[in-house]
């Protein structure tokens, strides 16, 4: 009968503020605005080098200005109606393109929520597809925190097992129904898994792996080791941190699984006057046949910054992707290989971007010190912690972060000749040979 009434009864009692909120004044907009300024001008803006899956990237100024900032791309919030303009799915299109290239695998999705919901939706694809009675799910102990974390509820949620170990020693193939293998790790290592998807196979299990766009300019992509899925964050490609995301994720898997697979897909059709058009295809998607049961809703499968992803490659290229991903583990290893000749242990053996330091009882005081350079590091515990470079990442952080490890680090030391002498951590059996980005579209700034 009023608004009063209404808030009775849809807010509980106990929970109701018996005061009046306490509100200033309103401010004129100018006020307003100024007032927003300074406080915007009290962050602190450091140097990130944190990792676990969230990285320092470069979005070119043409789709910052034309994509990110133009309301005729971020007001969109799903390609869900009939009417979505052509070029929003042309560039979604364009997404499941890189992320075939990138995976080695043969069918993508147009992105979903973020890589922890990604693996926990390869999770529960994995559960409905295989044969096994088994009802356990194994995680690789390398793996990013907040993607263990969500895969828990999820399985929680379902009834589903969850057993966190190293893959090489406590992974049990016949005991589970699929497992997820970070690669990299999140701790940086590259393992090689091929032994362990061949023994998930043997054992009717699915393999899963977490990995990362960047990297898979470099590394073997999962398809070719033999993965059944493959998931990620194409955050790295062009997409601000925006304060720990989410961000589109991606997730690729086998052409014979398409029908099981979440999230949307974009296809090539025809229309009524028989020209190419593009549209929501393979419409027995989740919310549409699965209704209740549906696990995943392309509502949150963060479109706008899907687009984003694949504006960045069509800007790059392979070439500019390749460039990036040579530079960023190039100044790994040079700060690896000059971390070890002060004497730590560097524990991360095989790399992309991303090593773990020995350091027992300081990491603590290190990462102080960091800080104090404005650099935020990874604290794993008191003797270990995480340095991740990436595609921002500039020389003089390189060597300011040295002088953390070193005060005098700087003395006699030549970035160049250590780049010279550096050796190749990654082995050549896990060393990329295959193409990506071979489309037409990828070239055209080139």
């Amino acid at each position: 009968t009023s608004l009063e009434d209404f808030i009775a009864k849809v807010v509980p009692d106990r929970i109701r503020s018996k005061r009046r909120l306490e509100m200033k004044p309103a401010m004129a907009e100018r006020t307003a605005l100024s007032y927003l300024r300074t406080m915007a001008e009290r962050n602190e803006v450091y140097c990130s080098m944190i990792g676990m899956g969230y990285y320092g990237t470069i979005t070119p100024k043409v789709i910052l200005r034309n994509v990110l900032e133009n309301p005729g791309w971020y007001t969109a919030y799903t390609p869900y109606q009939a009417e979505v303009s052509q070029g929003r799915l042309e560039a979604l299109l364009n997404f499941q393109q890189v992320i075939v290239d990138m995976t080695g695998l043969e069918l993508a999705n147009a992105s979903l929520l973020d890589e922890a919901t990604a693996a926990a939706e390869a999770m529960a694809m994995a559960r409905r597809l295989v044969k096994t009675t088994a009802n356990t799910f194994f995680v690789d102990e390398d793996t990013h925190p907040q993607t263990i974390g969500v895969i828990q509820t999820r399985a929680h949620a379902f009834g589903y097992e969850v057993v966190i170990g190293d893959p090489t020693k406590d992974l049990k193939p016949e005991t589970v129904f699929a497992a997820l293998l970070s690669y990299p790790g999140s701790s940086g290592e590259v393992r090689d898994h091929r032994s362990i998807i061949d023994k998930l196979h043997g054992a009717g299990a699915f393999a899963i792996m977490a990995t990362d766009l960047l990297a898979l300019a470099l590394l073997t992509p999962p398809g070719e080791l033999g993965a059944d899925i493959a998931v990620g964050s194409s955050q790295r490609f062009g997409v601000p941190m925006g304060y720990g995301g989410p961000h589109a994720a991606f997730f690729a898997t086998r052409e014979e699984f398409k029908r099981a697979m979440p999230g949307r897909i974009i296809g090539v059709s025809i229309d009524a006057e028989g020209h190419r058009a593009l549209r929501m295809a393979m419409q027995t998607r989740e919310q549409h046949i699965r209704r209740e049961k549906a696990t995943s809703n392309i509502c949150t499968a963060q479109v706008l910054l899907a687009v984003v992803a694949s504006m960045f490659a069509v800007y790059n290229g392979p070439k500019g992707i390749r460039k990036m991903a040579e530079r960023t583990h190039r100044f790994t290893e040079i700060f690896a290989s000059t971390v070890a000749s002060y004497g730590y242990e560097v524990v991360t053996k095989s790399f992309f971007d991303t090593v773990t330091i020995h350091a027992p009882g300081r990491a603590q005081t290190l990462f102080a010190r960091a800080k104090e350079k404005r650099i935020n590091l990874r604290f794993v515990d008191a003797d270990h912690l995480g340095i991740s470079f990436d595609q921002s990442t500039r020389r003089e952080e390189l060597t300011k972060l040295l002088t953390v490890f070193k005060t005098d680090a700087l003395e006699n030391f030549d970035m160049d000749a250590v780049d010279k002498s550096a050796q190749e951590v990654i082995p050549n059996s896990l060393r990329r040979t295959s193409s990506y980005l071979t489309h037409p579209v990828f070239e055209l700034y080139h």
